[in-house]
């Protein structure tokens, strides 16, 4: 047996002790330093790229454990924000533990930078708003530096991220609809990157493909990897592997911004902006996404739910007495969520009359129940 002298294992330890600090100044000095170059460098685009991935064929459904996604929605702490989250938690509580059904835990991403009412309520992360005036009122714009934040700052435990928005209500129990590296997202008719090939242009460069390679697709909802971190204790490194989200959302923030100021991109995408940008973004990265039409439906345009999961209610929702819709003019009945920028709606809202479609009636019906069952309702504004 060989014996080491006390003076080698004293230096030996040392020696580890030195290299153990200077990997973890590392980490921490390059966190920092990234969380200053995404506003100092703010116009630039994301410093990684991946290999284009073509659109899989015949992807088959992952069997084995439960493959659980985190739900992440980005919220205000106006009144008009406020409701709607109580509203989509609820919903996420009552579907998150049925068959099916691979939720796993739930954030809502407060972007307006000091903790609100709802704390105690809804699981809330606290991040900054882009300072001020950055957003030219585009409130939105505030979406992708608040993932950014929150990407660098939390501890998820699932390995997948559900990218969800307030006026989402859970109509069934949602199960991970990703594969492999492929996010799953839902197809929005009015995304077109073909038809604005243009203004496209401007920040997709020409060797980067066809725009054609670009999926006509938002960031909600949105199914995708969370990033990763290995640490190699024992060689002394650290390998460190970034995740589809962690890599897109710098992109997708400067993309946004970059946009907003260009007038004519602007002009052409409008209340979408950011929604583009993410598009973009993702195929500057490489990631094709499986674009599932069940994902969503938004009345009254899709008339029925079946077997889709998720209602966006971002559309008003006006009808005659006779159950016709009277869409662009006040209808006899309606929902509209921008009757309560002020205050959240009452309880108890009227149904829709006899001959309305099935998601109409489906989505009152859910936010009667919901605001019948969350305590204190009417009291916080």
């Amino acid at each position: 047996m060989v014996m080491r002298s006390p003076f080698f294992l004293v230096l030996l330890g040392f020696g580890v002790s030195v290299a153990t600090y200077n990997l973890a100044s590392l980490v921490i000095h390059s966190q920092n330093s990234d969380q200053a170059m995404e506003l100092a460098g703010i116009l630039s685009f994301s410093r990684r790229s991946d290999p284009v991935i073509q659109r899989p064929d015949g992807l088959k459904k992952s069997e084995g454990k439960r493959r659980l996604f985190h739900v992440a929605l980005t919220a205000t702490n106006a009144p008009y924000s406020k409701w709607q989250c109580r509203i989509m938690y609820y919903w996420y509580k009552m579907m998150r533990d049925m068959d099916s059904s691979d939720m796993g835990g739930f954030t809502r991403v407060l972007h307006s930078g000091s903790p609100d009412d709802l704390m105690n309520e809804i699981p809330t992360f606290v991040v900054d708003p882009l300072p001020a005036g950055m957003d030219r009122g585009y409130v939105v714009l505030n979406r992708p530096w608040a993932f950014v934040q929150w990407l660098r700052k939390a501890q998820i435990e699932e390995d997948y991220i559900l990218m969800a928005e307030p006026d989402h209500i859970f109509v069934n129990p949602l199960p991970n609809l990703s594969s492999g590296d492929h996010p799953a997202a839902f197809p929005f008719f009015y995304i077109k990157p073909s038809e604005n090939e243009k203004v496209v242009k401007k920040f997709y460069p020409e060797e980067k493909g066809p725009v054609t390679d670009i999926d006509p697709v938002g960031n909600s909802p949105v199914i995708i990897k969370k990033p990763l971190l290995f640490f190699a204790w024992c060689l002394l490194v650290i390998e460190s592997t970034q995740s589809q989200l962690e890599q897109v959302a710098p992109t997708w923030m400067n993309i946004s911004l970059k946009m907003k100021e260009d007038p004519e991109s602007d002009k052409a995408f409008g209340w979408v902006l950011e929604m583009y940008a993410y598009a973009i973004a993702s195929a500057l990265h490489g990631i094709r996404h499986i674009l599932r039409k069940d994902f969503m439906i938004q009345p009254p345009w899709d008339l029925k739910v079946a077997n889709t999961y998720v209602i966006h209610y971002t559309y008003g929702c006006d009808y005659s007495s006779k159950g016709e819709l009277t869409y662009g003019k006040i209808g006899e009945w309606r929902f509209d969520k921008r009757s309560y920028l002020r205050g959240p709606p009452p309880r108890n809202l009227s149904l829709p009359p006899p001959g309305v479609p099935e998601s109409v009636l489906t989505l009152v019906k859910m936010v009667n129940e919901a605001t019948a069952n969350i305590p204190g309702w009417e009291e916080r504004v």
